[in-house]
C-alpha cells in the first residue's frame, strides 16, 4: 500500500492499494498551513481507510515544483514516515499527477508564485509522457517559453492530487522505471543564501 504526500500547492495525503485501489484522500487548500495540517490529514486517511501504517509497502514523495516553505513540509514528512518505517520512497515531479496519464498531449501549468508560472509538457503514448519541465515562466511569456507546445491544451493545477501521484509511482513500479532524483524542485534561487 502507498502512503503518498505532496504540498507543493496546499497539503494532499492519500492512502492507494499495490493495485492502484484508492482508499483514502485529504487536503488542505491553505497555502501557508503545511506544517499545521500534516498530522491531522494523515490521522484522517488513516482513519477513513481503516488501516494502519503497518499495512503500508511505500512512501510516495511529491518533489515539486512548489515553494520553498511548503514543498519541505511535505518532503520532510514523507522522508521521515518512510525512514521511520523502513519503507521504500518514492520521489514524483508534481506536476505528473495531472499530466502522466493524459490521453491527449498537453500542458500542466501551476502558480510558482512571484508573477511566474511553472510548467511541463506532456506527450500522451510516450513511455515517459514528461517531455520537457519542470521549468519556470512569466505568464506574458509562457507562449514562447513552450515552443512548438504553445498550442497544447493546458491545465492549470491549484491541488495536487497525492492519489493520482501514487499510481504514477506504481507504474513506475510496475515498468521498473527509473525514480527522479528525490531533491525538491525549487525551479529558483532562495531569497537568503548564507555568505560566502
Amino acid at each position: 500500500m502507498f502512503l503518498s504526500i505532496d504540498s507543493s500547492a496546499g497539503t494532499q495525503v492519500a492512502l492507494v492499494t499495490n493495485e492502484g485501489l484508492i482508499l483514502a484522500e485529504a487536503l488542505s487548500a491553505d497555502p501557508r498551513g503545511h506544517a499545521e495540517m500534516m498530522g491531522v490529514l494523515l490521522e484522517q486517511v488513516f482513519a477513513k481507510a481503516q488501516v494502519s501504517p503497518s499495512d503500508l509497502t511505500s512512501v510516495v514523495m511529491g518533489i515539486g515544483p512548489g515553494p520553498f516553505t511548503g514543498l519541505r513540509v511535505g518532503m520532510a514528512a514523507a522522508s521521515a514516515f518512510a525512514l521511520s518505517r523502513g519503507l521504500a520512497l518514492h520521489p514524483v515531479i508534481s506536476h505528473d499527477a495531472w499530466g502522466y496519464f493524459s490521453d491527449h498531449d498537453t500542458v500542466v501549468i501551476t502558480d510558482a508564485r512571484r508573477g511566474e508560472v511553472a510548467y511541463s509538457v506532456y506527450r500522451a503514448g510516450a513511455a515517459t509522457p514528461r517531455e520537457v519541465g519542470p521549468a519556470l515562466a512569466r505568464p506574458e511569456n509562457l507562449d514562447e517559453a513552450l515552443g512548438d507546445a504553445w498550442q497544447l491544451p493546458r491545465i492549470t493545477g491549484e491541488q495536487i492530487p497525492a492519489a493520482q501521484l501514487a499510481l504514477v509511482a506504481r507504474d513506475y513500479v510496475a515498468r521498473g522505471l527509473e525514480f527522479p532524483d528525490p531533491s525538491p524542485r525549487y525551479l529558483r534561487q532562495p531569497d537568503v543564501t548564507p555568505p560566502q
